[in-house]
């Protein structure tokens, strides 16, 4: 270089040295480079949906005529054809691309059938080619179908001694269909594959109304269909990606639980994301199990077979499922993420696609082969025609032409001989090389029929030359009868409310019982567990406590509804119901304290379940004391995780009872020495949260105490009043007997006082067609319908409801009815 930079050329004896300056070189050659990967190997042509590997594969085996009706045939001398006609880049790159084409579990629609070891999803690499044997499955058949009818054009292969076809004729849309992956030089693309039936479905409607909208087009191409099934959470993604070229959807693994009983569950995994290694998948699992990052699984197996995919994961007792599944997806590839990026060749550029893009491109192509296959066969039927019309001429002066013949000294003079009627060359040489047997009238007669059908043949291909919606209508037609041979039905979940599945989104709807003990433990349980007795039953067993422990709270909701957790403190804490460790019917269930943030000494005193906050609903409290308040539901809507204030309490006072109003309610308070009072709800001003409250009932004496608060609503006539004794006694009274009178009264006799029956430790408000539970102190619990409690005045004594030992006794009294869930 010289001082001003300017190039020079020395000329020396093995040739001429050019400067040139190395960014501008380095530039260059790396451009060149680049398009040669992006054009030339690592992205599919928009239109096929081929790299020139995978469609150099497909045309060598159409050439050697490896089609799904031959035999198969070694994968090496695929292998080794491509390698020499077309693909020079190595056995390895030949052979994988082969391979993925013929695998069930990486393309949605497989275009090679394979004999042998193709790997699988555990992550195993195929057999050695020498042990393999392919051949074209018969739907690649349909990407070559009229490729010998000049409907794609061809170019020279590497060393210029063959042709081969820069696209495939392309009868089904393969690049929305199976998809795409490949790295190219500063890009990349990741389409995923479709379910074939939707894309013609939707391609057909962009055919009917090409000015469709991608909402349009989603009813009917919904989203990914990949080929191991899933979950794909949301439609935001796919939209974008429809609408952008890119976008990024989630796949989960579909599972099912099945309950083995004793506290264990079954979760079963029958399908896994797309791309994830099975193996990889079970051992990551098994590591998080032994690092203690995961807990609850007490095995992993799995026990996939020809039948399917089933990969089992075996829970130790006590373990939720729902919340297992959730820690699962969030630390492995039980859930994954998947980049859609519709990067394609078109025009020999490489350009983002949307879906409608990627359509037309392709009716597009699809057009331009109808019109080239529909010219091949219209110039070959009016060569045909030509030939046989010129036939035909000879026919009709078949004397004169074979005198003509034998008079003709060598076929060049016989063939000009014959022109002078005028026919041209391939006319007068067709005639010399007919068989005599044309001559009969009946071969006669079939050329004539012959013109006659050639005649009508290129009428209907000129009109389809002319015609664009013909075209659109063949395209149609063809990709209708591919639906119908080829289409199925979707393998991937979409769950279209656009958002992630959150922990309520896997656990079902059910109605549950939720148990308190005594000394804290809390459980969840379903209720189909409890069977209905008669009453006089000895209970069963609800769950195995301590001899000084027993269930101090009981409630029925829904596994959905918020958990109301109401303390003797006068505070409220709120959680979901699933989120309640999950036991069986004997099991013991978790400390409280582990669940929620309580103070010392302090103690849940009630549970409430409710599905929503309201303003037009009202939480009713009321206290040993006496004391009752009434406070809008909508208060306790953000409840802190350390709780909120929900009434003030005077000294040695406890929250005993709450209950969930419409404002309209009478109240029942009843105390521990068999009295009750019965006032308007509307007697209790509302207050909020951080009040004391009013007097609801007077009691008796210092040992008196309210054991009880229920609610009447207006819809009372099938209502009554069931009073249950602390030694198992007890009956339903009609409400009438109740009648109703001011708040802050002592109140009347709700069953008559005797050492037989104890005291009073529930009295209900109840429907007829409710039921209820009893608990005693050693943990037995019954069930009764209310129906089987026969009707006394309020002063009888009542009868037995449930047989005690001489060292138990009734502590609670539940009902499970609408009036205990909202």
């Amino acid at each position: 270089m010289t001082e001003n930079n300017t190039p020079q050329s020395t000329t020396v004896s093995t040739g001429q040295v050019i400067d040139r300056d190395i960014d501008n070189e380095m530039k260059n050659s790396y451009m060149d480079y680049s398009m040669s990967v992006i054009i030339g190997r690592a992205l599919p042509d928009a239109r096929d949906g081929f790299k020139p590997v995978h469609r150099r594969i497909l045309h060598s085996m159409n050439e050697t005529g490896m089609v799904h009706n031959k035999p198969h045939k070694k994968s090496a001398r695929v292998v080794g054809d491509v390698l020499g006609k077309y693909h020079p880049h190595g056995d390895t790159a030949v052979y994988d691309s082969a391979v993925r084409m013929a695998q069930d579990f990486a393309t949605r629609y497989p275009l090679i059938d394979g004999h042998g070891n193709f790997g699988s999803v555990d992550g195993d690499s195929a057999a050695a080619m020498r042990y393999t044997e392919m051949r074209m499955d018969k739907i690649a058949s349909e990407m070559l179908q009229d490729i010998d009818k000049n409907t794609v054009n061809f170019v020279p292969n590497y060393d210029a001694s063959l042709d081969e076809p820069t696209v495939l004729p392309s009868k089904f849309p393969n690049l929305m269909v199976n998809g795409s992956t490949g790295i190219a030089v500063g890009m990349a693309t990741n389409m995923a594959p479709h379910n074939l039936s939707e894309v013609i479905d939707g391609i057909c409607s962009y055919i009917d109304s090409p000015d469709i909208t991608t909402n349009e087009l989603m009813e009917k191409i919904t989203g990914p269909d990949f080929p191991t099934g899933g979950i794909v959470l949301g439609n935001d993604g796919i939209k974008q990606a429809y609408e952008t070229g890119r976008g990024s959807i989630k796949l989960r693994a579909k599972t099912d639980t099945e309950d083995i009983g004793n506290g264990k569950t079954r979760i079963i995994v029958s399908e896994i994301p797309y791309q994830v290694n099975k193996a990889k998948l079970i051992e990551n699992m098994a590591g998080l199990v032994r690092d203690k990052k995961i807990s609850g699984i007490a095995d992993i197996r799995d026990e996939s077979d020809k039948e399917g995919m089933r990969i089992v994961i075996e829970t130790i007792r006590g373990t939720n499922p729902d919340v297992l599944l959730n820690q699962l997806y969030k630390h492995t590839n039980l859930q994954t993420s998947f980049g859609i990026i519709n990067l394609a060749i078109v025009n020999n550029e490489p350009r983002i696609l949307s879906l409608k893009d990627m359509i037309q491109i392709y009716v597009n192509h699809r057009m331009d082969v109808i019109q080239k296959r529909t010219q091949f066969d219209y110039d070959k039927a009016s060569d045909k025609k030509h030939i046989l019309m010129g036939i035909n001429t000879a026919l009709d002066n078949i004397d004169d032409i074979i005198t003509l013949i034998k008079g003709s000294n060598s076929t060049n003079d016989a063939r000009q001989s014959i022109m002078k009627y005028g026919l041209d060359e391939k006319q007068a040489q067709a005639i010399l090389d007919m068989k005599l047997n044309k001559l009969t009238s009946m071969e006669t007669q079939k050329i004539k029929d012959d013109i006659d059908e050639l005649v009508s043949m290129i009428s209907e291909y000129q009109k389809i030359l002319d015609s664009d919606e013909i075209k659109r209508s063949i395209i149609k037609d063809e990709l209708s009868e591919m639906k119908s041979s080829y289409g199925d039905h979707r393998r991937t979940i979409i769950l279209a409310d656009g958002r992630e599945l959150t922990d309520e989104d896997l656990i079902p709807r059910e109605d549950v019982v939720i148990t308190l003990t005594n000394e804290g433990y809390i459980k969840r349980t379903g209720l189909t567990t409890y069977n209905r007795q008669k009453r006089g039953g000895i209970g069963s067993m609800s769950m195995n406590t301590k001899e000084s422990d027993f269930v101090s709270n009981l409630l029925v909701t829904s596994s959905h509804d918020y958990v109301m957790f109401f303390t003797s403190h006068g505070k409220v804490y709120l959680k979901k119901a699933y989120e309640i460790v999950n036991g069986s019917k004997q099991s013991k269930g978790k400390p409280i304290i582990h669940f929620l943030e309580l103070a010392e000494n302090e103690m849940v005193s009630a549970i409430h379940g409710t599905s929503e906050f309201q303003d037009d609903h009202y939480v009713v409290m009321a206290t040993r004391s006496g004391i009752i308040k009434k406070t809008q539901l909508s208060e306790f809507n953000n409840t802190r995780k350390s709780g909120l204030i929900a009434i003030n309490l005077q000294q040695d006072d406890i929250l005993t009872n709450v209950a969930i109003t419409d404002g309209n309610c009478d109240i029942v308070m009843s105390s521990r020495s068999c009295r009750a009072v019965r006032f308007p709800e509307t007697d209790i001003r509302i207050s909020s949260r951080q009040t004391m409250g009013v007097i609801g009932m007077k009691l008796q004496d210092k040992d008196d105490h309210v054991v009880n608060m229920s609610t009447i609503d207006s819809d009372n006539e099938n209502k009554s009043i069931v009073t249950i004794t602390e030694n198992g006694y007890g009956k339903r009274t009609s409400i009438d007997e109740f009648s109703q009178r001011s708040r802050a009264g002592k109140g009347i006799l709700s069953i008559a006082q005797s050492l037989r029956n104890g005291h009073v430790v529930g009295c209900l408000v109840v429907d007829s067609d409710d039921e209820m539970i009893l608990t005693s102190r050693n943990g037995n619990l019954i069930r009764l319908s209310i129906e089987d409690i026969p009707i006394r005045h309020r002063q009888t004594k009542g009868i037995r409801m449930m047989n005690l030992k001489s060292d138990d006794e009734i502590i609670t009294v539940k009902p499970l009815g609408t009036s205990s869930i909202m």
